[in-house]
């Protein structure tokens, strides 16, 4: 199954689950209806942010939309993995443990190179983002108190707030776990 098929398939169900209409979603999610009914008939490639601003308005973690279910054992090797692309070229999050559906919690590989700042809008309430740097110089966290970080630096903050992620030297990588309560 291709990864736009699993997402129509996912958008699509968890639509019905929640009894929206493609109006009410496309509303709620702020995005075009045209977007999203093309979304679900598997049409296009969505961005990370058109995703997010569906799954915040279904009250679902990204994840629901983008992986299909997986064995116990799965092993992903560095260059593998479901990418999701950015709006922006320079930021590239790469889906490697999807949160189980009785916890909330997601795992992205990201590569960024400099170039704009990843700027996230704020994710549900309670929302906690915890990044480890393995490479390169970050400036993360909250918009009103970022952080410069290093490798092998660990950071958590609140994503509930706009947030941002701008690479600092060339090739960042990082490591990237969104906590939902």
């Amino acid at each position: 199954m291709k990864p736009i098929e699993i997402i129509a398939d996912a958008v699509l169900r968890e639509r019905n689950k929640m009894n929206l209409s493609v109006s009410a979603l496309s509303k709620k999610a702020n995005i075009a209806k045209s977007t999203l009914s093309q979304l679900e008939q598997g049409i296009g490639n969505p961005s990370i942010e058109t995703l997010w601003a569906i799954a915040n308005a279904l009250g679902i973690p990204v994840s629901a939309l983008i992986e299909k279910p997986k064995s116990r054992n799965h092993l992903i090797r560095a260059n593998e993995g479901l990418i999701v692309l950015s709006e922006q070229k320079n930021y590239i999050a790469t889906l490697l443990s999807a949160c189980p559906q009785n916890a909330r919690r997601d795992i992205y590989r990201l590569n960024v190179e400099i170039g704009n700042p990843k700027i996230s809008s704020p994710h549900p309430i309670g929302t906690i983002e915890h990044l480890i740097i393995s490479n390169g110089k970050a400036l993360a966290g909250p918009i009103d108190a970022p952080v410069e970080l290093y490798p092998g630096d660990y950071f958590t903050y609140s994503a509930d707030v706009p947030h941002i992620f701008e690479a600092l030297e060339p090739d960042t990588n990082a490591m990237l776990v969104i906590e939902c309560t």
